[in-house]
């Protein structure tokens, strides 16, 4: 008889750790300012071992824009999914898990946010993945604005992501009291000047 081991007991893949001490690294200190080296120090693997996954840097910093592309709709799904057929319900449900986000502790604002800025080269793979998030972003909210009956859903779903994009900057400058405790209502106020 044979015993499979479960996947808890078997140590994380040299990619796999590489991948999450690179999420945490960049997010909480930006791509740039974060070397090669101290992603493979703190990782506890080799340099040959992250050029085999990933060509350079920017590939990695690609990578963890990928990653945090698929966590932010996961995110978006659990929040939204369970209020399917209320739009209005669902916009202020995910408008009130953003404010609760920029109340923990050290908050850094949205990643890809963070990564467009970070990377003005049109072409850079950061930049290029955080810009096909934030479309489809604008793409969704305009959609839940439609679902709403706003007078102009693109308008409503603009100013929507004008005002999370300004929470997901402002959170990172005011401790927990900024501008962004005021995002639900805020929210509230556009939709029912829209409809």
């Amino acid at each position: 008889m044979t015993v499979s081991a479960n996947s808890a007991d078997r140590p994380r893949r040299a990619v796999d750790r590489i991948r999450e001490t690179a999420r945490e690294l960049f997010y909480r200190r930006g791509i740039r300012d974060v070397g090669v080296e101290e992603i493979v120090t703190t990782a506890g693997v080799t340099k040959p071992s992250l050029y085999r996954a990933f060509a350079s840097k920017d590939e990695l910093a690609a990578a963890y824009i990928r990653d945090y592309d698929a966590d932010f709709w996961q995110r978006f799904e659990a929040v939204t999914a369970p209020l399917a057929g209320d739009p209005k319900a669902q916009v202020i449900a995910w408008l009130q898990s953003i404010e609760d986000r920029t109340r923990v502790s050290h908050y850094r604002g949205c990643g890809m946010t963070n990564a467009a800025v970070e990377y003005p080269d049109r072409d850079h793979p950061a930049r290029l993945a955080s810009v096909a998030n934030k479309k489809e972003y604008r793409r969704r909210l305009r959609g839940l604005a439609a679902g709403l009956g706003a007078r102009d859903p693109d308008m409503l779903g603009d100013a929507l992501l004008l005002l999370i994009e300004g929470t997901y900057a402002s959170a990172q400058l005011f401790e927990g009291d900024g501008p962004a405790i005021h995002l639900v209502e805020a929210g509230k106020a556009l939709i029912a000047a829209s409809l």
